[in-house]
Order: C-alpha cells, then sequence, then structure tokens
C-alpha cells in the first residue's frame, strides 16, 4: 500500500536545512577558533556508549501523553541513529495503528505487512532472513513494522503486540517501538515490558506538567521504572518561553533523565527524516539521548 497517494504526488514542498545559511556559517567560524575538540569528543563519547555490545535484545518504547509531541519523530531519530552506529540489525515497530506516521518519517514509500499480520505467521524455527521478508527497509540499513495499511479503524490488541515483541527480541539488537499516546493500553503494556521508556514532551509549561503526572504514575509501578526512562524535551518551535533549567529539575525528581531536542527547521514540516539535512546541534543531541536511553535500558542488568 503507497504511503502517499498518487494524486498527492508533488504536493510536498521544498526540503530545507535544519540551519539557516547564517547559522551553518557562524558555526563553521566557531569550530575553527575553539569548539571543534570539544563537539568532536561529546559526540565521540556519545557514540561509544551508542555502539557497546547487548547480551539480548533491547526494546525502547517510546511515547507521549499528548498528540503532538514529536513522538514519532523522535522514534525515527533513534532508529535511524542505532541503525547507523550499530553493527547488528535495528527494528523499528509502529505500535500506533492509527494511521500513524513513523513509516513516512523513516521515508518509506509503501507498507506491505502488519504487526497483526506477522503476530500470525511467526514462527520460533524462522531464520532472520526468513522474517526481513515481512519488514520494510529503510535507508539507514534497519528495519520497519508498520501498524497498519493506512486503513482507519485498524486495531492493536496486548496480545498481538506481545507476540510480536517476544517473537522479535532474539533477531534484533535494539528495537525501538511507536507506541500510541497515553493512556491506550498497548502503549502501558510497552512501557512496563521494555527495558526502557522514552517519553516526549513539548516544551511548554502544560507539557512538562503532563508529563510529569505521567513519571508519577510510572515511579509508582516499580522502583526500577524511573531510573530506566528518559524524556525528550521537544522544541516545537523556534522559540519558547519555558525556563528549560526548572522544568529539568521538576522532570528529573524520581530519577529520570532528560534530554533537551532543539527546534530544527528540517524536522518542523514532517515527512521524511533525512539525516544529512539535521543541524548540527540535533546531530548532536540525538547522539546523547540514544546513548543514554541505551545506557540506561542496560542498568538493571548492570546492578545484578
Amino acid at each position: 500500500m503507497p504511503l502517499v497517494p498518487p494524486e498527492l504526488a508533488g504536493a510536498e514542498g521544498p526540503v530545507r536545512r535544519g540551519e539557516g545559511p547564517a547559522r551553518r556559517a557562524g558555526r563553521a567560524l566557531a569550530r575553527l577558533v575553539s569548539s571543534a575538540a570539544r563537539e568532536s569528543a561529546a559526540l565521540t563519547e556519545a557514540v561509544r556508549a551508542i555502539q557497546q555490545p547487548v547480551t539480548t535484545g533491547r526494546q525502547i518504547a517510546v511515547t507521549s501523553i499528548r498528540g503532538g509531541s514529536g513522538k514519532s519523530t523522535v522514534a525515527a531519530l533513534l532508529a535511524l541513529t542505532y541503525a547507523h552506529y550499530r553493527a547488528d540489525p535495528v527494528l523499528a515497530v509502529e505500535a500506533d495503528p492509527a494511521l500513524g506516521t513513523l513509516p513516512r518519517r523513516l521515508g518509506a514509500s509503501e507498507v506491505r505487512w502488519t504487526c497483526a499480520d506477522l503476530a500470525r505467521i511467526v514462527d520460533p524455527s524462522m531464520r532472520i532472513t526468513d522474517l526481513t521478508g515481512y519488514l520494510v527497509p529503510h535507508a539507514s540499513g534497519g528495519w520497519l513494522l508498520p501498524g497498519s495499511q493506512g486503513a482507519v479503524g485498524a486495531q492493536l490488541d496486548v496480545d498481538t503486540y506481545r507476540t510480536v515483541m517476544t517473537s522479535v527480541r532474539r533477531y534484533f539488537g535494539t528495537t525501538v517501538v511507536d507506541c500510541e499516546t497515553l493512556p491506550a493500553t498497548v502503549a502501558r503494556t510497552a512501557l512496563t515490558t521494555t527495558q526502557a521508556r522514552v517519553l516526549v514532551t513539548p516544551a511548554t509549561v502544560e507539557g512538562v506538567a503532563a508529563t510529569r503526572a505521567v513519571l508519577d504514575w510510572v515511579g509508582g509501578l516499580h522502583r526500577s521504572m524511573l531510573p530506566t526512562t528518559v524524556v525528550v524535551l521537544n522544541h516545537t518551535v523556534p522559540h519558547d518561553s519555558l525556563k528549560v533549567g526548572r522544568a529539568v529539575e521538576r522532570l528529573e525528581a524520581g530519577g529520570a533523565r532528560v534530554v533537551a531536542l532543539p527546534y530544527d527547521r528540517h524536522l518542523a514540516p514532517g515527512g521524511e527524516v533525512r539525516t544529512r539535512m539535521l543541524a548540527q546541534r540535533t546531530v548532536e543531541a540525538t547522539a546523547r539521548l540514544a546513548a543514554t536511553v541505551l545506557e540506561r535500558s542496560m542498568a538493571r542488568e548492570r546492578r545484578r
């Protein structure tokens, strides 16, 4: 099934770079003067954490308390980053069947089998080469399992979700799950069964307050939940009035970690995420996020 109907072909405007010409020129000058070594060292450290070996497949749930927060964009950024830097197979699962946008963010032009389809046919005797025949490859070398074929009313129940996630874990070193917004049932299940969870909140007072309420609920489920949770403070507009320091202090109370994702002109309109078009600060923030999430997904095993 095509993701974009033929009658809408060509309707998308030109793709913009994450930074304007003036900012790119200023950053290039700053790198010549002093900051190149620091930027390179920070990125190198994040990449080293991203590439750490894992003993069993790490599954990471990405969700939010409200739509429009950039949840699918963050899930796509994580999937693309892991696929780029890790040598083992990386899977992105769209557990948001209500016309979700993850396939579009990952650059897919069409979708094939869905989570519900795969749940009916997956078998322990399958090899990874058998399984990938039912998946959609994307440009960074990872794989995508869509949640629907663009039809309103597609359903993904908890049993189907559990069957798929249990079956694919042994094939993929890292799996990023783009969930429905909370408090949907599958999203709640994903939060409690994955090794790490990412809560995406817009950089607004309302978003921070709602996400704090979710963190309080997550913390009440089990004492290990908040230490394996990362909050993405997503700046979706060029200028906002949020005092980031106070927001971070509020969100990190209890053990969660906050990573800020800056506004990026390339990401703002939606559509395919093209990593080469991202602003440098977005690349660095995404690497920090991917490293932090993977580190937290390993935290429980290290404490044993």
